[in-house]
C-alpha cells in the first residue's frame, strides 16, 4: 500500500507530469543507495535547495523525488515570501519550509521542532543551505500553556503529543506562541502539529489578531480526533478573526476561496488583496526545469 502510494504520487504530482521517467528514476536511485548504504545523502529541491536524505524521512525524500513535496502550499510560501518578512514554521520536522525561506525568499525564520532527533536534521539543513543567519531554531513545542508534555519520537512527520497509549516517548518543554514570539513581527505562519493545533492556536490568540499576520497555512485532516477537538471550530475560529480559506493554483497565481477547509493543508488568509498583489508581483522560480 506505501508503495502504490508512493507511486501514484510520482506520476500525478504536478512537476512531474511532463518528466515521470525521471521522477521515476530519482525514486529508483534513491531506493537502491538506501539499501546499499545507510549513510545518508544529499537531495536537490526547490531552486537551489538542498535536504538531507535518510531512511524513513518521508518527508525530505518527498521534495527529492518532486521538487516540492507538497506542491501548491510550498508554492505560495515562495510567490508570497519577501526578505523583510518573518516566517515561522511550526512543527517543522527537518525543515522543508524552513529551507525553502531562507534560501530561496531570503527571509528570516523562527523554526519550531520538538523532536530532538529530528531537530538536529533540521539544523544539519538549515547549516547545509547556509542560513543560519537567517534562521533561529527552537526545540521545543507549542501549546496553550507552558509546562511539560510527552510526545512521540520514532513516527517520523506523524509525531505527536503523546496520549496514554503511545509508547516510545519523550519529555518535551513547551511555550505559548505569545510568549516567544514578537507577535508584531510574523507574515506568514505554517502549522503543522498532527491534531494539536487548537492547543497550540489557544497559544497564539494576541498574535493571530495582530494585521501584519497575512496569512497561515495549517494542516486539518481531523487529526484533531485524537484528542478531541473539532477542525471545523478551527476554522470558524479564524473566519471569526477576519480570516478566509483558500486554495492556490501556483500556475495561474490565482486563489480560490473556500467554503471551509481543505483535505490536507489550507492557507488561511486576512488581507486577500494585499496577498494576491504580492503573489502576482513575485518572480518565477524555476522548480524541475518548469517556471512557477
Amino acid at each position: 500500500m506505501a508503495l502504490r502510494h508512493t507511486i501514484h504520487f510520482l506520476l500525478n504530482h504536478p512537476l512531474n507530469k511532463t518528466q515521470r521517467v525521471q521522477a521515476v528514476w530519482r525514486f529508483l536511485k534513491w531506493q537502491i543507495w538506501s539499501r546499499i548504504t545507510s549513510k545518508p545523502s544529499i537531495g536537490k529541491f526547490g531552486e537551489k535547495s538542498k535536504i538531507i536524505l535518510k531512511r524513513g524521512l518521508t518527508g525530505a525524500t518527498g521534495n527529492y523525488y518532486s521538487g516540492l513535496h507538497e506542491f501548491e502550499d510550498m508554492s505560495f510560501l515562495l510567490h508570497f515570501l519577501r526578505a523583510s518578512d518573518l516566517f515561522v514554521d511550526i512543527g517543522a520536522n527537518v525543515g522543508s519550509y524552513t529551507v525553502l525561506a531562507g534560501n530561496e525568499c531570503k527571509t528570516q525564520t523562527i523554526t519550531i521542532e520538538p523532536i530532538p532527533k529530528t531537530f538536529d536534521i533540521l539544523k544539519q539543513n538549515v547549516e547545509l543551505n547556509n542560513i543560519s543567519h537567517l534562521t533561529q531554531c527552537l526545540n521545543i513545542g507549542l501549546g496553550g500553556e507552558k509546562g511539560i508534555l510527552k510526545f512521540t519520537k520514532s513516527l517520523d512527520t506523524k509525531n505527536h503529543v503523546a496520549k496514554a497509549y503511545d509508547t516510545d516517548t519523550i519529555d518535551v518543554r513547551v511555550e505559548r506562541f505569545d510568549d516567544i514570539v514578537v507577535i508584531d513581527r510574523p507574515t506568514l505562519i505554517k502549522m503543522d502539529v498532527e491534531g494539536y493545533e487548537t492547543e497550540v492556536l489557544n497559544g497564539m490568540e494576541t498574535a493571530l489578531s495582530n494585521n501584519h499576520l497575512k496569512a497561515i497555512i495549517i494542516e486539518l485532516i481531523t487529526a484533531g480526533g485524537r484528542y478531541d477537538y473539532d477542525e471545523l471550530l478551527i476554522h470558524k475560529k479564524l473566519l471569526s478573526l477576519g480570516y478566509a480559506s483558500y486554495s492556490y493554483n501556483p500556475h495561474k497565481r490565482s486563489l480560490h476561496q473556500l467554503e471551509t477547509f481543505g483535505i490536507l493543508n489550507t492557507i488561511y488568509i486576512k488581507d486577500i488583496d494585499f496577498v494576491s498583489n504580492r503573489l502576482k508581483s513575485a518572480e518565477p522560480f524555476n522548480v524541475r526545469e518548469q517556471l512557477i
